[in-house]
């Protein structure tokens, strides 16, 4: 059995929309079982009524407009610090949470733990592409500044993710930057550039914001502060995009025919561009697989994320990881 914890407080929606994901998720893997963490009201009435659940009973909960470090400090009891204190005293494999990014990665980072070797974790999500194929990008907003070395650092995490969980043999790793050429971008892009192409990693060059859902690389990687202004840019034109089609749809009842021909597609490529089919972002880096969800989550999403969570734990996705750094290091 492969067990997940689950943090069902903090999130925008209410806890009855998580629970109604990990549900789905127990039902659809025979081998998982949830550790439920959150106020007795919500995880024990849960777990009595579901054969591979168990509450993890806590009192606190942090809101998503607190400060993430004092609030991890201050609220020892929160969901997602007994969540990650779980996972670390190896009562479960992998943790999930749709809480304030900031706690939860303060809570996963201390209470779960950074890999030996592992300067800064980063928030990673497999992007859909043209092609088909699908690009791992990170850092998507864990670390604004880095260093070279931790650049080189993310993109061999970003190779062991993408051999374990997408079956790529040898992926090819991109630095995002304004342009391919070798002599583009600012003092510190070409830093990156340099450390890349010095570090063993699978570098193949530059890659350009049209690369991030072209499938041209295997593997993207930027510092948090870029990652996380292109991933907030591709989710907002996927919003202008699907507004501006339901604006159409309107406009006519020959419109709407196609529109309704069409409802299946867009709602796909809708949840392609919002991470649903993962659940969310993974953290890599830790001694454990950290699946953060979107805050305005869905019980869909968090089924997905508990299924991945499970998947990254039973592919050896943090051994992999930790082999990498290893051998980088």
């Amino acid at each position: 059995m492969t067990t997940i914890c689950v943090d069902v407080m903090g999130a925008d929606k209410e806890p009855a929309v998580l629970l109604e994901g990990v549900a789905a998720a127990l039902a659809d893997d025979p081998e998982l079982e949830v550790l439920v963490a959150g106020a007795a009201d919500v995880v024990e009435p849960f777990a009595a009524s579901h054969e591979r659940a168990r509450a993890l009973v806590t009192t606190e909960v942090i809101a998503m407009d607190e400060h993430p470090a004092q609030a991890v400090r201050k609220k020892k009891d929160a969901s997602i610090v007994r969540a990650a204190a779980a996972v670390h005293a190896g009562e479960a494999d992998g943790l999930f949470s749709a809480g304030s990014t900031g706690a939860v990665l303060t809570a996963a980072t201390f209470g779960v733990g950074r890999i030996k070797g592992v300067k800064r974790p980063a928030l990673s999500l497999p992007f859909p592409g043209i092609s088909g194929k699908k690009t791992v990008f990170l850092d998507m907003g864990a670390n604004a500044d880095v260093k070279p070395d931790v650049i080189v650092q993310f993109a061999h995490m970003g190779r062991a993710y993408a051999r374990a969980i997408l079956g790529v043999d040898d992926p090819r790793v991109g630095l995002l930057c304004n342009g391919s050429e070798d002599t583009k971008g600012s003092e510190m892009a070409l830093a990156y550039h340099e450390a890349l192409a010095a570090g063993d990693c699978g570098f193949a060059g530059n890659a350009e914001g049209t690369d991030l859902l072209a499938g041209t690389f295997d593997v993207i990687v930027a510092d948090g502060f870029t990652g996380n202004v292109a991933l907030k840019s591709i989710e907002g034109t996927g919003k202008f995009v699907i507004k501006r089609l339901k604006a159409a749809m309107e406009a006519s009842l020959a419109n709407k025919i196609g529109m309704a021909l069409l409802a299946g597609s867009l709602k796909s490529l809708a949840a392609e561009m919002s991470g649903d089919e993962y659940g969310g972002a993974i953290l890599l880096g830790l001694r454990a697989p950290v699946v953060k969800g979107h805050g305005a989550t869905s019980a869909q999403a968090v089924r997905k994320g508990t299924l991945a969570a499970a998947a990254a734990a039973r592919a050896g996705l943090t051994e992999k990881i930790a082999a990498a750094c290893e051998i980088a290091g």
